[in-house]
């Protein structure tokens, strides 16, 4: 970001609440993002790393003040009404109060989940990425999660596609996201032109903004979809606004598609459909067929199994099932071994790069993610990585994973290579907890280590585990962070 204008300059070492303003991350025409550390050591609750996302709102800006706080409102609204696995997080708003800095105070800032990066980044990189295929089935899973709960985004690109450490996608900037009333939304008059649809290039608009309809995410989906297979853009022209003018064209019947020959044969129709030129022709793809054509191109396979297994014949031999459990404890590993993969701050597990060699992949030798599998407002555990093979789900406790109502009898056989904690996280304990003994007790190398468990995950955290974690119990706790770490460790001499 050197040399470009900011829409907040916000100083470095700046203090807004309990954060601390750090690098620059991104800058648009209405927003700021910074990097932003927590620095309110007394509360555990929150991460130690965030994105501060300044708007200026105040009553001293030079912009449309009502204009921008609208574009706030809606950012604020849509990400506290709605969480899903593909949205990023939002923590908290808050409010500058700096009447030295003028050009401050009174401003929106979001603190939102840190990303490492955004799908602009990658293709300014790397065009037509090898995980090309895989981000955008999870953009389009991200799309169906909104278009699901009555909402559409209004300005997919690459810039609002954030990518996390584990890889996954994020859908990110609601500034112009609006709520459908019925079959339509009304959004602000302007969105990113060369991924705009052809009837609201040049809209009508009234008292109340655009009115727009969820087919014109599917037709930005489908140019970011040319863009990241092929590199470049699906109507001709050297620039923008000629880019726009060949939309108009196209969908008044005077301009051709020209896809470009570099398109895989299976993604040729689902690009084509999302580039209908009219509304009319684009509803007939909604996200809901879009996702089940664009999962099969990617190689991502939905997986028939239940959520969870019930006990039969384990349950019936109870002696077996503890002998087995036994035999499974003694073969996890030294402590050195079982405890490479745990940061040692906080003792959260450390969510290891997407794995090269063991991960499954699709027929197209690209990754396969299924964490969407996971219900909503329930914490999964997954026999394989990215969320693959068996899944087991719970929405509370359980003190033993192998007897009672609901059971998880492979992680007896086998360790736990992925996790997502898709926990609502208005609820008080929202972040999880796992043991390798059952009653939430310590075995083997946990008995050495400060927290004594096996792992942590914070809510709304999905990745890989690295090692050989094999847990037999889980407890929601308010927070990751071990705050009696020193009375632990004492208690172990005692």
């Amino acid at each position: 970001m050197s040399g470009q204008p900011y829409a907040v300059p916000v100083p470095k070492g700046y203090r807004v609440g309990p954060w601390e303003v750090r690098e620059p991350l991104a800058s648009g025409a209405f927003a700021t993002v910074y990097a932003g550390r927590f620095v309110d050591e007394a509360d555990p609750a929150l991460p130690r790393r965030a994105a501060l996302k300044f708007l200026p709102t105040g009553t001293h800006t030079p912009r449309g003040l009502r204009h921008l706080r609208e574009l706030a409102e809606r950012e604020v609204e849509l990400l506290r009404r709605l969480r899903t696995p593909r949205l990023i997080r939002m923590y908290d708003t808050l409010t500058v109060d700096d009447p030295d800095h003028p050009e401050l105070d009174g401003a929106t800032v979001l603190v939102l989940e840190r990303a490492e990066g955004s799908l602009d980044a990658v293709l300014e990189q790397t065009p037509q990425p090898d995980s090309g295929p895989a981000l955008l089935a999870q953009i389009c899973e991200g799309l169906h999660q909104l278009h699901g709960a009555g909402w559409m985004h209004g300005d997919l690109k690459p810039a609002n596609v954030l990518l996390t450490k584990d890889g996954s996608v994020r859908l990110a900037d609601f500034n112009l996201a609006a709520e459908l009333e019925g079959t339509h939304a009304y959004a602000p008059a302007f969105a990113t032109p060369d991924y705009t649809a052809p009837e609201i290039l040049r809209p009508e608009i009234d008292e109340r903004g655009t009115r727009v309809r969820p087919s014109a995410d599917v037709w930005a989906f489908g140019v970011l979809a040319h863009v990241v297979l092929t590199g470049s853009f699906p109507l001709p022209g050297g620039s923008t606004e000629a880019r726009c003018d060949a939309a108009i064209r196209y969908a008044r019947g005077t301009e051709e598609l020209r896809l470009s020959p570099e398109l895989p044969d299976a993604w040729r129709d689902i690009v084509q459909d999302c580039l209908a030129p009219t509304h009319q022709e684009r509803a007939a793809h909604d996200t809901a067929t879009l996702l089940r054509r664009v999962e099969q191109a990617a190689g991502v396979a939905r997986s028939a199994r239940l959520p969870r297994m019930r006990p039969r014949f384990w349950q019936r031999h109870p002696a077996l099932t503890a002998a087995l459990a036994t035999v499974l404890l003694a073969t996890t590993g030294t402590a050195g071994a079982g405890y490479l993969y745990v940061n040692q701050d906080d003792v959260v597990p450390v969510y290891a790069a997407l794995p090269t060699e063991s991960a499954p992949k699709g027929p197209d030798g690209e990754p396969v993610y299924n964490y969407h599998r996971c219900p909503e407002d329930h914490v999964c555990f997954f026999s394989e990585y990215n969320g693959n093979g068996d899944m087991c789900s719970w929405r509370g406790d359980d003190a033993d994973w192998h007897s009672g109502e609901e059971t998880c009898m492979w992680a007896a056989d086998a360790p736990v290579r992925s996790i997502f904690n898709n926990i609502a996280d208005e609820r008080k304990k929202h972040d999880v907890t796992y043991f390798r003994g059952a009653d939430f007790e310590p075995l083997g190398a946990d008995r050495r280590r400060p927290a004594q468990r096996s792992g942590c995950t914070a809510v709304n955290s999905m990745g890989n585990v690295a090692g050989r974690a094999a847990p037999q119990s889980h407890r929601l706790v308010d927070s990751c962070s071990s705050k009696s770490v020193l009375w632990t460790i004492l208690s172990l001499f005692g």
